[in-house]
């Protein structure tokens, strides 16, 4: 009996599969955790909640942009004290999947306060611009609504957040001016106290929140202006979480449980977010997310230290001594895994719905291993994907958390729109004599 014989198409489609050239065409199999993570960002782009280029814009070209390359800044390590280029511009934030930005209005922590608010109006300036300068690629926002449509056409969505409240000058009236510049969250502190708040890395002077403090959370609060406890110490924290009617963000930090920087969340206010509805931003910043990062770099400072007590006036010998050290003691590298256990471990105490990713690029000289610049973020999924993050948490993390805070700040600005703004003076009058 006659066997079934194949037609001669069957055979020559047989053989083409067969052959080797076939098999170098074939494409290669899609890793499933970088599919899944390619899904989440697809349907939910990365909302960013801190990146410096505003502060490189003043540092780095004194703020005169008008000849500035934001298209592409990989060459912009020419004339940079390190030779560091730039780690943001327009093709590496589509290549990351960075669907949201907010861009970080920062000036240093100054103690003469109007001049901060002048170089926060110029910081606030500068952004605007550079938005402005690139439609094509970058529309300003300042609600979620605005975000949401930004992103489904494309544009990075830019939003102004304020890093330090020195640059309000202890004024209410001031906050409020800012925010009606755009202006969409303030981080209480930066690295030193202000007037009326303590900083996580700074002696403590006024145990948190004073009274003027409290109020600057009420009236963010009434503005719908999202209050940033990323910078600020724990006390602090506990006494913004306190006061507060809508949810908090922290832009820029890790959990202390992972990393014992002061600068990260401990557990006690982590168990308080799912009352209050904020998220942790999950920084990149290596000594902020490796501990062994951390510890390199307080014995680098202890033996800088020690060097220049030894060898009191004599700089060139302190610096050949420094890097012998540094030649003895390679720094260690971060890395995304180290990065994905702050977010395992906030999920952990205070749930999926708490955590979002604020990178602080351009504000560090460079971020973890495999994500040292604005194109990281799908590695960074993908790496959370592996470890069995569902496409719906991906997508939590990635940007709807962060707009669903906004959402809540917004809806209770509209809820007591007709309350009147807070008058309060952090140096109120002494009464007139009689």
């Amino acid at each position: 009996m006659q066997l079934f014989a194949p037609s001669l198409a069957a055979l020559a489609a047989a053989l083409t599969l067969a052959s080797p050239l076939a098999a170098q065409q074939a494409p290669a199999p899609v890793d499933p955790a970088t599919a899944t993570a390619n899904a989440a960002l697809e349907a939910a782009p990365v909302f960013d909640g801190h990146n410096d280029v505003p502060n490189q814009l003043r540092d780095r070209v004194a703020n005169q942009i008008n000849a500035f390359d934001f298209e592409d800044t990989t060459d912009t390590g020419e004339g940079h004290p390190e030779g560091r280029p730039m780690h943001t511009d327009l093709a590496r934030l589509k290549e990351g999947k960075v669907g949201a930005q907010f861009w970080s209005v920062y000036v240093p922590s100054n103690p003469d306060e109007p001049e901060a608010v002048q170089e926060v109006i110029e910081q606030i300036d500068v952004t605007k611009r550079l938005i402005a300068r690139y439609p094509q690629g970058l529309r300003f926002a300042t609600t979620a609504d605005q975000v949401e449509r930004a992103m489904a056409e494309g544009k990075v969505a830019s939003l102004l957040g304020m890093e330090g409240g020195h640059s309000i000058g202890s004024s209410l009236g001031v906050l409020r001016q800012l925010h009606a510049l755009g202006a969409r969250y303030m981080t209480l502190t930066h690295n030193s106290n202000t007037p009326w708040a303590d900083a996580a890395t700074d002696n403590p002077k006024h145990d948190g929140l004073t009274d003027f403090g409290k109020d600057v959370v009420r009236e963010m609060n009434r503005l719908g202006m999202l209050v940033d406890l990323s910078h600020v110490s724990e006390a602090t924290m506990m006494d913004a979480l306190d006061v507060a009617t809508a949810p908090v963000i922290f832009s820029h930090s890790g959990a202390r449980a992972i990393n014992g920087h002061p600068r990260n969340v401990p557990d006690s206010v982590l168990a308080r977010l799912p009352q209050n509805g904020g998220v942790v931003m999950v920084v990149a910043l290596p000594r902020f997310i490796s501990e062994p990062v951390r510890q390199w770099t307080a014995k680098r400072e202890a033996e800088t230290a020690r060097l220049k007590a030894l060898l009191q006036g004599q700089p060139a010998a302190v610096a050949a001594g420094m890097a012998a050290w540094d030649k003895a003691n390679p720094e260690p590298r971060a890395t995304i895994a180290q990065m994905a256990d702050h977010i395992d471990h906030i999920r952990k105490i205070a749930g999926v719905e708490h955590i979002g990713i604020g990178g602080d690029f351009d504000g560090m000289p460079s971020g973890p291993v495999g994500f040292e610049d604005v194109r990281g973020y799908p590695l960074l999924f993908a790496e959370l994907a592996r470890r069995g993050y569902s496409q719906v948490e991906l997508e939590l993390i990635a940007s709807r958390n962060i707009l669903r805070v906004m959402r809540e700040a917004e809806a209770y600005a509209a809820s007591v729109a007709g309350q009147p703004p807070l008058e309060t003076l952090i140096n109120p009058p002494a009464p007139a004599a009689p």
